[in-house]
């Protein structure tokens, strides 16, 4: 990919912007509507973001971290942008597709990259019926929550809920508690990429809950599915020693 033509998008912290006007002292910035590829600076919160706000233009993005954990980025460096691009790897994430209705009937549709997370809204734990495919797979999960994460999601929120950890090729996404209590012993499931999951919130009078997909979160729903949007590809790329599916096997065996 030698020669292509860049963007560059940054977060808001200083340290963003000072590397933003490295890169654009060094290098043309051509504006979105008219490069091959952007160029992201920050962390995977704004790289998120980006994914979001830029999937209109179907262009491939890479990261630099300018910000904490930076799984989503590669190293920061000024120099050798384009060699660094044209030896880059390419990592294909598949979204999840969202579809809400709340307690007055509003739907609500959002992508969600990472994971599509129900929350409990008060004191009250949660009550859901868990539906994979049409059947009724758990009648009651009484919890905080429960989630959906892709594999690329699944060392992010999934993880931190005790989920499992989902090999980037792997056409599997995680289904996960979030402090169960009952069933207790219930960890989750693993299911198929073509999964139709299906959250009906019982008593949501009594025990409201909340809807999260990705950073975008809609408040009283009822019912909620969630499925692969197989139609939706988004484009990352990784320096090959620091590449995605590498890293999420990486995840799997840090003590």
């Amino acid at each position: 990919m030698a020669g292509k033509k860049v963007t560059f998008m940054a977060s808001e912290t200083p340290q963003a912007a000072a590397a933003l006007v490295q890169l654009r002292d060094r290098y043309d910035d051509v504006g979105p509507e008219a490069a091959d590829i952007i160029v992201v600076l920050g962390g995977d919160g704004y790289m998120l973001s980006v994914l979001h706000d830029t999937r209109h233009l179907s262009l491939p993005i890479y990261g630099m971290n300018q910000g904490t954990v930076g799984f989503l980025m590669n190293d920061f460096s000024s120099a050798d942008l384009q060699a660094r691009l044209a030896a880059a790897e390419l990592a294909v994430l598949r979204p999840l597709a969202m579809v809400a209705r709340d307690a007055s009937g509003k739907l609500h549709e959002a992508m969600a990259i990472n994971e599509v997370s129900v929350f409990r809204e008060t004191r009250q734990a949660a009550k859901i019926r868990i539906s994979i495919d049409g059947n009724v797979r758990l009648e009651e999960l009484v919890c905080d929550g429960v989630l959906v994460a892709t594999p690329a999601g699944s060392t992010a929120y999934n993880l931190s809920a005790h989920g499992s950890i989902i090999p980037l090729d792997a056409e599997i996404l995680a289904l996960t508690p979030i402090s169960a209590f009952r069933p207790r012993r219930w960890r989750g499931a693993l299911l198929p990429g073509t999964a139709r999951v299906r959250f009906d919130i019982l008593e949501p009078d009594k025990r409201p809950v909340s809807v999260v997909a990705d950073n975008r979160e809609f408040r009283s729903v009822v019912e909620i599915e969630v499925v692969e949007d197989h139609a939706d590809e988004l484009h990352l790329l990784f320096d090959p020693e620091h590449n995605l599916e590498e890293r999420i096997l990486n995840e799997q065996f840090i003590p």
